[in-house]
């Protein structure tokens, strides 16, 4: 036993000094004439060196786009759910629409057409004096032209009794069509009686301010007046 340990590590030194000595005397020139021993362990480093170099040229980028498109999970996930919710609720979400566009359709059928302006301006006129108030100014304004509507501003002046006052007021709001009040001062007059005026009379200025919807003509001049506006920005 003690001779056979003894002859194995000789065997193994004598192996160990005889790839040692291939690795002397290497003619960096010709490597094609190295020792088998050289050329396995050249071959070997060189396959290391390429599996780094590919790694950090070419495998990077893509486990950064791998990182990226991980991070963006958490927001699909949360996206499916909701999306997932209203797929659940659909017919719920439908009868709701349908609800939202009747109402849209009744507070349409409140806003007269062109041709009902002055049905509606003379409406505004009998409201007060229906209720005895003097009017000192009625004067319609420009009209303002939006997106699907049009607004009329009308400046009104209206003297009388703080009540009649009041009630033209409630009047204006109860119309069948929508008339707002605007930028309201009430001033006493000059036979005003008491600390508010109840018993004497009350001046009264305002902008009352109605809307109409735009007819389909109007849609469509609307749509090619800011058709050369959104033009310059497309080509940016």
């Amino acid at each position: 036993m003690a001779t056979s340990e003894k002859s194995t590590k000789p065997n193994l030194i004598a192996i160990i000094e005889a790839a040692a000595s291939q690795f002397r005397g290497l003619n960096p020139n010709q490597p094609g004439q190295w020792p088998i021993v050289p050329k396995a362990v050249t071959w070997a480093a060189a396959t290391v060196l390429v599996v780094v170099a590919g790694w950090f040229l070419l495998l990077a980028d893509t486990q950064a786009e791998l990182d990226a498109e991980r991070a963006k999970e958490p927001g699909l996930k949360q996206d499916y759910r909701s999306k997932l919710a209203q797929a659940v609720n659909l017919n719920e979400l439908l009868k709701q629409k349908l609800r939202v566009e009747e109402y849209v359709t009744q507070l349409e059928k409140q806003l007269p057409g062109k041709a009902e302006m002055d049905a509606l301006l003379s409406d505004i006129n009998q409201a007060g004096l229906g209720r005895g108030l003097q009017f000192e100014l009625f004067r319609p304004g420009q009209v303002v032209v939006r997106d699907y509507y049009a607004e009329l501003p009308i400046s009104i002046k209206v003297s009388g009794r703080y009540h009649d006052l009041g009630a033209f007021a409630a009047d204006v709001a109860n119309l069948s069509r929508i008339v707002t009040l605007h930028n309201m001062t009430i001033a006493t007059g000059k036979d005003a009686a008491g600390k508010d005026g109840a018993g004497g009379t009350l001046t009264m200025e305002a902008t009352a301010r109605t809307y109409r919807y735009l007819d389909a003509g109007e849609v469509e001049a609307q749509k090619k007046s800011a058709a050369p506006k959104a033009q310059p920005g497309a080509k940016k």
